[in-house]
């Protein structure tokens, strides 16, 4: 089967896994704009979410944007671009090569760009928080779940984010029309923001299965998001059993 053949069905399997979580989230939301009228129980859940200031959101913007994730993504995907020879316009060797990987890394740039900007117009927050769960499964939809969404308000209730969605297409579109080859179209950019996007949950399943302890490689190389998640004490407790 084709790699463009298979990517639509992980996108729809990912989508899927995300449904019963971005469901949990809206009524969570929905609650939130009304205090008074939370149930007690609802009413005395212990949230850990603190907004991030300004100076936290650009250097996480750099360090998405710029930072060893994308270089390290760009480089492993111009490797198979050029293993497959695409685009054939570019060539091989190391010149075909660094037009490749500069053309991901330009990609990287524009999607995660569009995304923190989009963010602050909507007043989101776009940074990833791990999970406070503790078993596979439960980390694991989050992890594809915080794909699709963003924190907002002063208590960072959980919300479908239309940067999160946009950001990766927005990147492709630039690529195609902005230095790929004259042959390519929208169908093809469509295409690749469906690689960016499933990138995306990777960059995140990552950020929430890498260990984070001080002595790890995760910590040694700055990759650690010292957030925690919205969560609540019975969610944790839930979700560990």
């Amino acid at each position: 089967m084709k790699i463009h053949q298979i990517i639509p069905r992980l996108l729809m399997m990912v989508s899927f896994a995300a449904l019963p979580m971005l469901a949990r989230a809206q009524s969570l939301a929905a609650l939130s704009v009304s205090p008074g009228a939370l149930p007690t129980s609802a009413a005395q859940l212990e949230l850990t979410y603190k907004r991030p200031t300004q100076k936290t959101k650009i250097n996480h913007y750099l360090f998405d944007a710029f930072g060893p994730y994308p270089i390290v993504s760009s480089a492993a995907i111009a490797g198979f671009g050029q293993a497959v020879n695409s685009p054939p316009e570019w060539g091989q060797g190391a010149e075909g090569y660094s037009r490749r990987f500069i053309s991901d890394l330009g990609i990287a740039a524009v999607s995660t760009t569009t995304r923190y900007a989009l963010s602050e117009a909507l007043k989101e927050d776009a940074l990833y928080y791990r999970c406070n769960c503790q078993a596979v499964f439960p980390r694991l939809s989050h992890a594809i779940f915080s794909t699709f969404t963003a924190r907002r308000g002063n208590d960072g209730h959980t919300v479908f984010s239309i940067p999160s969605l946009v950001a990766p297409y927005a990147g492709a579109m630039t690529a195609i029309y902005g230095w790929y080859p004259g042959r390519y179209n929208v169908k093809m950019a469509l295409r690749m923001g469906n690689y960016n996007l499933l990138e995306f949950v990777g960059a995140n399943i990552s950020l929430e299965f890498l260990s984070s302890a001080p002595h790890s490689l995760r910590n040694r190389l700055h990759l650690n998001n010292g957030h925690g998640a919205v969560e609540t004490n019975a969610e944790v407790s839930s979700s560990a059993r």
